[in-house]
């Protein structure tokens, strides 16, 4: 094996831990705005999420890296019907964000996982080479 390739063990666990960190943050954003009914423009908060890519040439091949954050367009905003609440339509209606809690902490706790299994390839690579 070339020394110099051999060493890109902490490349690639050091890039996937920093995409789980992101989407560790955009989960944490998620919930934070979870019943944040207007932004700002009078929508509510859309659910965002990271696009992981992989690097297949060059000095990074096999890593991953944070491609885009994009928003959750296919879940549509959750619709009650709240007459008294500030932000309600004509009809009496308040779209909610599409941030289901109960999803966004399973995510969290993938994530969590992914970047734990990432410290760990770092640390058995680490104690092979000492």
């Amino acid at each position: 094996m070339d020394p110099g390739k051999m060493f890109n063990v902490f490349g690639v666990a050091g890039s996937g831990m920093a995409a789980q960190r992101v989407r560790m943050e955009l989960i944490a954003q998620n919930l934070a705005h979870a019943q944040n009914t207007d932004r700002g423009d009078g929508k509510p908060w859309i659910r965002r999420e990271a696009v992981f890519q992989s690097v297949v040439d060059g000095p990074d091949a096999g890593q991953v890296r944070v491609a885009d954050t994009v928003e959750d367009k296919r879940t549509p905003p959750v619709r009650l019907k709240m007459p008294g609440h500030p932000n309600a339509d004509a009809q009496g209606y308040v779209s909610f964000p599409n941030v289901n809690p109960i999803f966004e902490m399973t995510d969290l706790l993938s994530a969590s996982r992914a970047y734990e299994a990432n410290l760990q390839a770092s640390r058995v690579f680490r104690q092979m080479v000492e």
